[in-house]
């Protein structure tokens, strides 16, 4: 059984037991998140729902929190001496999928 869901403008593909990195979500390590944004969920007779068929939930724990690799931002003009960098790391929430509801 897995499922689609949808967080943070991205989506994933999860299953019971997975443990992914998603955009910044509230809360503390050990609180329970509930995703209901699913696009689509397989059920254990192998079917695919999707759309409006696909009422589902997701059951995760937030396990940590963090902040990504550091990436730099250069710009430059050339002949007009101008130069700047720039760095940015994106935080981050680490899920633990529990179960998925339909």
């Amino acid at each position: 059984m897995y499922a689609i869901i949808e967080t943070g403008g991205k989506q994933y593909t999860v299953s019971p037991g997975d443990e992914i990195r998603v955009e910044k979500l509230r809360g503390t390590v050990g609180d329970s998140v509930e995703i209901s944004k699913v696009v689509a969920v397989s059920g254990d007779d192998g079917k695919l729902l999707t759309g409006s068929d696909a009422q589902a939930t997701v059951l995760a724990r937030i396990s940590a929190h963090g902040r990504g690799p550091k990436i730099d931002v250069l710009k430059f003009k050339r002949r007009k001496m101008y130069r700047r960098r720039i760095g940015h790391r994106q935080d981050y929430t680490q899920i633990r999928i529990e179960s998925i509801r339909q």
